[in-house]
């Protein structure tokens, strides 16, 4: 049996992982998801204040609070660049990183570096008029129906100021952790390509593939479910 830590993405919060929780539990596995400050049920703290060590500090807290010592973190989509500084602080104590269709940065990189030129000027645009990131329609992910609608009632803005927001830290730490990246193929989120590319090139990486779009925990959870208990 293992600890969960879930780290969610831009302009989600813990609800997004409802659909997995309950059969981790179910498997006896303890699930612990974190919702970052600033969006989802933490929107009310929202401010120019929250910067991307806001968002590393909130799943560090969890993981110190409540002591677990051999957690596997999970970081979805933006949230892959939350747990990288996680493991620059904590590496000692975790047990396996799972990079779920996440960005993947070198040190000195932010989450806009791999980013196309004209995403990255709509997006700075759009925080230099509102000061945050306004949630895209969920179709983007590869969700429709049901699914998309329920996305799309949950999603909140997402800080701006973590855009551009450098990430330094020592991969030399990172070396030793086992880290799996689950790419999701059907629809391939465009943002998420260079991290396709860098996980299948750069040693040290364990490949899984989900025919499914980005939101793999609302429209795969059945297959993510399976993934992460081996992995367990």
């Amino acid at each position: 049996m293992a600890d969960f830590v879930l780290v969610h993405g831009a302009w989600h919060g813990a609800w997004c992982w409802r659909k997995i929780v309950p059969p981790l539990w179910a498997a006896g596995h303890r699930v612990f998801a974190v919702t970052l400050t600033g969006v989802g049920d933490r929107a009310h703290l929202l401010s120019k204040a929250v910067t991307l060590d806001t968002h590393i500090a909130d799943v560090v807290a969890v993981i110190e609070t409540e002591e677990l010592l051999d957690p596997i973190v999970v970081g979805h989509s933006y949230g892959g660049v939350v747990i990288t500084g996680v493991a620059d602080r904590l590496a000692a104590r975790l047990r396996h990183l799972v990079y779920l269709d996440a960005v993947v940065l070198h040190p000195g990189e932010s989450w806009s570096s791999a980013h196309p030129v004209e995403v990255q000027a709509a997006r700075r645009q759009a925080i230099a008029e509102h000061g945050v990131l306004p949630a895209p329609d969920p179709a983007l992910f590869g969700l429709s129906g049901a699914d998309r609608a329920w996305v799309a009632r949950r999603q909140t803005p997402h800080p701006g100021s973590v855009y551009d927001s450098p990430l330094n830290f020592d991969p030399q730490r990172l070396q030793g952790l086992p880290r799996t990246f689950i790419d999701c193929t059907s629809p391939a989120l465009a943002t998420i390509a260079a991290a396709r590319e860098r996980v299948r090139h750069e040693p040290g990486w364990n490949v899984l593939e989900i025919a499914t779009g980005h939101d793999a925990m609302i429209s795969a959870p059945q297959e993510l479910v399976e993934i992460l208990s081996n992995l367990a």
